[in-house]
């Protein structure tokens, strides 16, 4: 029975002790009688908090190791009891039980368990899933008609402030709602991640039934558009822990994230991890206009900007090495090179880093500039893309151009110089929608084409944006080239274009490699298709 003069009975039995030492005392102080079990308990009694242990409330010891503790009527009887139905009441009185109306709980730390840096065993992995705490936070969240259930320790003290008698009963039902949701939402996460860890130790491709567990991030003011609502969430996943890339980015300065905001900074920050030499990359609606590799990040900057000055204005720069004060400054003053006078505007400047006083002079470019540092992310790992009703999962396209071969089919073979650049158009190409064409020459882009029904379309637009400059330059395309003659490998080859690389596979491959030949253009093949819609 409930000790005399006790508000109630209140269950405690967690993994993570944060601000437990409060709880207990707050719960004392207005009289519920505390029940707990093994560390928890003792925490509570280290907080000279009076404490029955979960023994003295079942009549059994622990057992198999700690695996049975609460799996008891006296446990789950005393949460499941409906106040409102007399024959609860009396079928718990029976058996000498007393209702429970707290339950705190948090889970064994699977996750922390199976992510730490010394992979743990299975056995002692498996050993790391709760039973006992689902089955309470469960039970509690379903009668929370009549039982509160909090599993985070945020809500401690709102817990007790609806227990102090802080608010109506309305009020109250409407706290212990929310709470139960939390709860089964804290098992839902739990249980995925579990799921998540046994799959990949046991099961062979795309697993029959998936959950992927998210939490929100940010509330945003709207979607692509004003009228639509929208949200942000990190990836929990196992598969997501330790990665980086801008969904764990912190955000320096500036105004709030928007739903294009970081759909545009992904795209920019995943295209300038894929450079193995310090690159710049800005995008704009989701595209990259310019590109650019050297030694010199400043210079990369400058030649990523010229690349296309127009499109740049309000897009997000990228880097793959940190940020000093020079190339901050840099960023701060250049000027368009349409006009030699206006600032250029930028949206996001993303990095990895950022020396202290290069991060000083790139807060004095604008309030609004949003400044954010991520940990590199190349494109790796599982992509999820929604459609109607349905899910469509993927590798990310991770190919790197050391990864594939680039085979010459034409007469002209490639200077050294061209290989190098053609690779690096390549590498541009992959993250331009498709339709997709790059023109590059020296480690700089020149000109792309991207997102047009038709190749041919593509190629005429990056041959445009590359100007005078095309001259001896490389294109690369996404995918094969349906037609040659009077279409785009011919377009290109009038136009100057030195060397072209596609994937080949065309029944009109054959097509493509005479006419090349006629112009004296190398043209090589790369078995490998970059699609990206």
């Amino acid at each position: 029975m409930a000790a005399a003069g006790s508000k109630g009975k209140a269950l405690i039995s967690v993994s993570d002790k944060t601000n437990l030492d409060a709880l207990a005392k707050g719960l004392a102080e207005l009289g519920y009688e505390i029940v707990s079990t093994g560390g928890s308990a003792t925490a509570i009694e280290k907080a000279g908090v009076a404490v029955k242990r979960v023994e003295e409330l079942t009549g059994f010891p622990e057992m198999l190791d700690g695996r049975v503790k609460t799996l008891h009527p006296g446990v789950h009887g005393g949460i499941l009891a409906r106040r409102d139905l007399p024959e609860h009441m009396s079928a718990i009185a029976e058996h000498s039980i007393t209702p429970i109306d707290i339950v705190v709980v948090n889970l064994y730390p699977f996750r922390q368990t199976v992510t730490a840096a010394n992979a743990p065993s299975y056995e002692v992995a498996v050993e790391n899933i709760d039973i006992g705490g689902p089955a309470m936070i469960r039970a509690a969240a379903k009668n929370h008609e009549h039982v509160t259930v909090v599993v985070d320790p945020a809500d401690y003290s709102q817990l007790l402030v609806q227990l102090g008698g802080g608010a109506d009963a309305a009020d109250a039902l409407a706290f212990r709602k929310r709470c139960a949701w939390k709860a089964f939402q804290h098992c839902a996460t739990y249980d995925s991640t579990v799921a998540e860890w046994l799959w990949g130790a046991v099961g062979e491709g795309p697993a029959p039934e998936l959950s992927v567990p998210m939490k929100l991030a940010q509330g945003l003011r709207y979607g692509e558009n004003p009228h639509q609502a929208a949200a942000f969430y990190t990836d929990a996943s196992l598969a997501e822990h330790g990665k980086g890339g801008v969904a764990t980015s912190v955000q320096h300065h500036g105004k709030e994230m928007s739903y294009n905001n970081y759909l545009d900074a992904d795209a920019a920050y995943s295209a300038a991890c894929d450079f193995a030499e310090p690159t710049c990359v800005i995008v704009k609606h989701t595209n990259p206009c310019g590109v650019a590799s050297r030694d010199d990040l400043l210079e990369a900057y400058r030649l990523a900007v010229i690349a296309d000055p127009i499109s740049a204005f309000g897009g997000i720069v990228a880097f793959n090495r940190p940020v000093d004060a020079d190339l901050a400054r840099e960023i701060r003053e250049f000027r368009s090179p349409t006009d030699g006078e206006t600032r250029m505007f930028y949206e996001i400047v993303i990095a990895p880093g950022y020396t202290p006083e290069g991060l000083e002079v790139l807060k004095g470019k604008s309030k609004t500039l949003r400044i954010l540092e991520a940990a590199p992310r190349a494109p790796s790992g599982r992509s999820l893309r929604q459609v109607a009703a349905g899910w469509l999962q993927q590798e990310a396209d991770s190919l790197q151009p050391q990864g594939i071969e680039f085979t010459c089919v034409s007469e002209k073979q490639p200077t050294p110089q061209q290989l190098e650049d053609l690779k690096f158009a390549w590498l541009c190409v992959k993250h331009v929608k498709s339709n997709a064409i790059t023109v590059a020459k020296g480690g700089k882009l020149l000109g792309m084409g991207s997102g047009q029904p038709n190749r041919v379309k593509s190629v005429q637009i990056a041959l445009e944006k590359a100007g005078e400059e095309v001259k001896g330059s490389v294109l690369a395309s996404d995918a094969f080239f349906p037609f040659s003659w009077n279409d785009s490998v011919e377009i290109a080859c009038q136009a100057g274009v030195g060397a072209i690389v596609h994937p080949g596979g065309s029944v009109r491959d054959a097509d493509a490699i005479e006419c090349c030949n006629k112009y004296g253009v190398a043209l090589l093949t790369t078995g490998v298709r970059h699609f990206k819609h």
